[in-house]
């Protein structure tokens, strides 16, 4: 795996990546809000399906930001 951060990436689709990701749980945050579905995350190694109700916006960046241990 290549050590240097994503942002330095000399492909374009490659360094902007994170901020598609980032765009794209955002929109299905809305979505699942909107039809009241729950949402399928990642937190602390473990894999939750939580409502958007518990879930606000904000959370959600910060759990997409959070470290991923590489642990299913």
């Amino acid at each position: 795996m290549n050590p240097r951060p994503i942002e330095t990436a000399q492909d374009e689709d490659l360094r902007l990546s994170r901020q598609a990701m980032q765009r794209a749980a955002l929109r299905a945050w809305e979505i699942a809000a909107r039809t009241g579905t729950a949402i399928i995350i990642r937190r602390a190694g473990a894999i939750e399906a939580v409502r958007p109700q518990e879930l606000e916006p904000p959370q959600l960046q910060q759990t997409l930001h959070a470290p991923d241990t590489g642990k299913p």
